[in-house]
């Protein structure tokens, strides 16, 4: 594993990839704001040979950031060719990032060449890039499919015109951690060069392999905010981050309680919510109404606490509905300001959870006082009510006690 991993986020050039989404420059220099402000130290931020419009956009976000007194690393994308490079020229950005097909299949049927072109192209186009004044990152695409004896000569070829950085895409998401191990390894024992993985997340393994890429020696690793991205997405920041954290010990790489923000950000710049089980930055994910977890949560957060919510800047948060048991019900009530008997709880409970099933939602607080009113107003009291209420329950499989 490297001895340190640099994150270096594609959301305002790979993420705005994906399909329907178009980021205005405002909303551009607001998430590269965000990012720089969260101590993301690299932003790919766009493709000069897109045209003016786009040139415009870069030197909007480097101006951005440049006011603000950040010092983070711009990058460009585009391809391996004389025009690309000349589209970057006097740019204000750190490294160009220029990607070459390094797989047979899109050499020979994408690219219309073959191995012996792309390397070529490798030595005659990256010293015209670096003599520009720019850093060089060679991009091999859809190198996840790649010969690894080729992907060996490109790495090294890459090195010897004077290189940096080499980027191995997973173009299409097809790898396993277990296969991404063993390629980036490859890549370790053959240059010396930066390594950075660019992971898609076709089969949901964009994160892992990832954080398997680092741990076979990659130094740098691309992220986007929520994962968007071509197709199925890209590894997300907040997920990739985190694991880096958990799994590597990779310290305090950015400050994890303002992924939120960059989280809702870019939800509203791409039109693209956030999904309610998204992990890290998902409404749900430090949500609970299963009455076991809940009483267990109570009793010891450490019981049903994977991640402490409060490094992120968030807090645990108790919803009641059909799975939720007494001890929720007393809490949620509790907060309320109401205290109730045993006999009440137990009604109570049946009420909430017959709504929660008609209603299809969890009760706020105005049901809450609601179904402690009609309680109260009931004619019969709650206790005459307990013993058919405990039967009802446990033939339902939904138990009150510790739940």
């Amino acid at each position: 594993m490297a001895a340190t991993v640099v994150i270096d986020d594609t959301t305002l050039r790979d993420g705005e990839q994906s399909a329907g989404v178009a980021f205005t420059r405002a909303e551009k220099c607001e998430i590269a704001r965000i990012l720089a402000e969260i101590g993301v130290p690299e932003l790919e931020i766009g493709i000069p040979a897109m045209g003016a419009e786009e040139a415009g956009d870069i030197r909007a976000m480097a101006a951005t950031l440049a006011d603000a007194g950040h010092d983070t690393r711009l990058i460009v994308w585009g391809r391996l060719t004389g025009k690309d490079i000349d589209a970057c020229r006097s740019l204000p950005v750190h490294m160009l990032e220029l990607s070459v097909p390094v797989s047979d299949q899109q050499i020979r049927h994408k690219l219309g060449a073959d191995r012996d072109e792309v390397l070529a192209r490798i030595a005659r186009w990256v010293p015209v890039a670096r003599e520009a004044g720019f850093d060089i990152g060679v991009g091999g695409e859809d190198a996840s499919r790649a010969d690894p004896a080729f992907l060996t000569e490109v790495v090294q070829a890459a090195e010897a015109a004077g290189a940096r950085r080499f980027r191995f895409a997973d173009t299409l998401g097809v790898l396993d951690p277990f296969a991404t191990f063993e390629a980036i390894s490859a890549l370790r024992a053959a240059c010396t060069l930066e390594l950075e993985m660019h992971a898609h997340d076709d089969l949901g393994l964009a994160t892992a392999n990832t954080l398997a890429a680092v741990r076979a020696g990659a130094t740098h690793v691309n992220t986007t905010v929520n994962g968007l991205g071509e197709r199925a997405g890209n590894a997300a920041l907040e997920e990739v981050a985190l694991g880096l954290r958990q799994f590597h010990g990779v310290g305090e790489l950015i400050d994890f309680r303002r992924l939120l923000d960059a989280s809702q950000a870019v939800a509203r710049a791409s039109g693209r919510p956030v999904g309610w089980h998204k992990s890290v930055v998902g409404e749900g994910v430090f949500t609970h109404e299963a009455g076991i977890h809940v009483d267990g949560l109570l009793k010891d957060p450490a019981n049903y606490q994977g991640i402490d919510p409060a490094l992120l800047g968030r807090s645990h948060r108790l919803l009641l509905g059909k799975h939720s048991g007494g001890r929720g019900v007393v809490t949620a009530y509790a907060a309320l300001g109401i205290a109730l008997s045993d006999a009440e709880t137990a009604c109570l409970l049946a009420r909430i959870r017959d709504f929660a099933s008609q209603a299809k939602r969890t009760p706020d607080s105005a049901d809450l006082l609601a179904f402690h009113a009609e309680l109260r107003a009931s004619s019969t009291r709650p206790a005459d009510l307990l013993p058919g209420l405990h039967a009802r329950l446990e033939a339902d499989g939904l138990p009150l006690a510790g739940a």
